[in-house]
């Protein structure tokens, strides 16, 4: 279900960008691209360091909307493609993908792992 495309934006520099919503309304992070990874079931692995308000979010309501792009990958239009990426989400800080998170980046205290119902190539 992850389009080619964007598994080649995110071997890109690039940002993407995290939005929840609490009980105090919307919030949204960032991280960068070269931190997501995909796990073999085509869940979105995001390693998660502080993100302590989107972490109660996702435990209130665990639907995401996610953005992620590069300038250095083919676009619709011409240089530059990005995603939307709506699904859900869960933070998880034990079990065969946190282990794994947590070995590339030893910063890690969880990881989120985001189940897309959608992924919309936006430009």
């Amino acid at each position: 279900m992850i389009p080619e495309k964007m598994r080649e934006v995110l071997t890109h520099d690039g940002v993407v960008a995290i939005a929840t919503l609490g009980q105090d309304g919307p919030h949204m992070v960032n991280t960068w691209n070269s931190y997501v990874r995909i796990s073999d079931d085509g869940r979105i692995l995001i390693p998660v360091g502080y993100m302590h308000r989107t972490e109660a979010n996702i435990a209130f309501n665990n639907q995401v909307l996610i953005t992620l792009g590069s300038r250095k990958v083919t676009g619709n239009m011409g240089p530059g493609t990005g995603f939307l990426i709506k699904g859900t989400a869960g933070i998880e800080n034990s079990g065969p993908d946190f282990d794994l998170t947590k070995a590339k980046f030893a910063w890690a205290r969880a990881v989120m792992a985001v189940t897309a119902d959608s992924i919309e190539q936006t430009l």
